[in-house]
This record gives structure tokens, sequence and C-alpha cells, in this order.
């Protein structure tokens, strides 16, 4: 009887649904291992905790997925592979908030090149709204699409230009992250 019993608990165990792998966690906030970008399998590069102001207010946890993880900031924006950067907010940021950053960002990431993209800014700007706390921006890049935007659940884009994902990634990997430990954690190290 017990064997009967061990025998048809393996079978249930054996048949239950997949769920993903959670392989970090950064402030409460879990992000699976691997993910699937149309046929492309990305992995879990790292997470990283946005800090704003002197005070250091927690605003979002980003994660980034790439088909060869790596350490080298570098190597990443120069790669061309499919990347995918998705920001879980940990409390409320406006819209206005948000192109701010991105308008910033870019000045910072594209320095003279910045004119070339000044109408891509502004389109990624518009798709922007209010984000509330634990809602999600997601940014997908592939070589041929371009760059995919999803605000929660809205699909918007592409943006097209390799040009333009490069100086959007360089916002978080390039020589001035918005935190340091921000872009530390992406690179594989410690979030937060």
């Amino acid at each position: 009887m017990i064997n009967a019993r061990r025998h048809l608990l393996i079978i249930l165990l054996c048949n239950l649904p997949l769920f993903p792998v959670f392989a970090e966690e950064c402030q409460g906030i879990q992000f699976p291992d691997q993910i699937q970008v149309g046929n492309t399998e990305l992995s879990l590069n790292g997470l990283g905790l946005r800090e704003a102001t002197v005070f250091k207010v927690n605003v979002y946890v980003a994660a980034l997925y790439l088909e060869s993880p790596s350490t080298d900031a570098e190597n990443i924006l120069q790669s061309g592979q499919t990347k995918q950067l998705t920001l879980q907010f940990l409390r409320d940021v406006s819209r206005e908030d948000i192109s701010k950053a991105w308008s910033e960002g870019f000045a910072t990431s594209a320095g003279d090149a910045l004119p070339t993209f000044a109408e891509r800014i502004s389109t990624l700007n518009n798709w922007m709204r209010d984000i509330a706390k634990d809602e999600r921006l997601t940014f997908i890049y592939q070589p041929d699409t371009g760059l995919q935007v999803a605000v929660d659940s809205t699909i918007h884009g592409p943006i097209q230009g390799e040009d333009f994902a490069k100086a959007f990634f360089a916002i978080w990997l390039g020589a001035k992250p918005p935190n340091a430990g921000l872009k530390t954690g992406l690179l594989g190290g410690a979030c937060g």
C-alpha cells in the first residue's frame, strides 16, 4: 500500500505543469532565470536597483536578459544580439519624470550624436504614461526588428536602428549610468 501511494505521488509530481524557475530576487521582486523572445532564449545577466536623489529613493528594479551573459558592458552594447531590459517599479512615477529621465539618459549616452536621435526619443516619450507601483516597462531589442516597448501590457514599436538601441542600453551600461550600483547589478554584481 505504501509503495502504491509513493508511486501515485511520483506520477502526480511528474505531471504537474512546469512553472518558471526564479533565479534572482531584488527588493522582493523575482525574475526568471531564462525567457524566450521570439525563437531566441535569453538568460538573466543581472538585476540592478535604480536609486534617485541624494536620499537614494528606490525607483525600480531592472533585469537585463542576454543571449550570451557577460560582465563586459562595452561587449554587451556592441554585440548586436537580442536583449531585453525589464524595469519593475517600486513606486509611482509620472509620465513627465519618465520622459525627463529618457531625455537626460540619451543626452549622456549619445553625446554628439544626440540630434540624430531626436525624433526617435520623441516617439519613445510619446509612448510613456504614468507608471504605478508594481507595473513594468519592458524593452526588447531584436537586430532584425528594432526596439519594442511594452508599457505594462501595451506593446509599442518598434523603433528602428541599432544606433538607437546602443544609445538606449548605454543609459544603463554606459560610462555614466543613473547610479553606479544599477550598472554593477545588471552586469552580474549585487543588486541594491
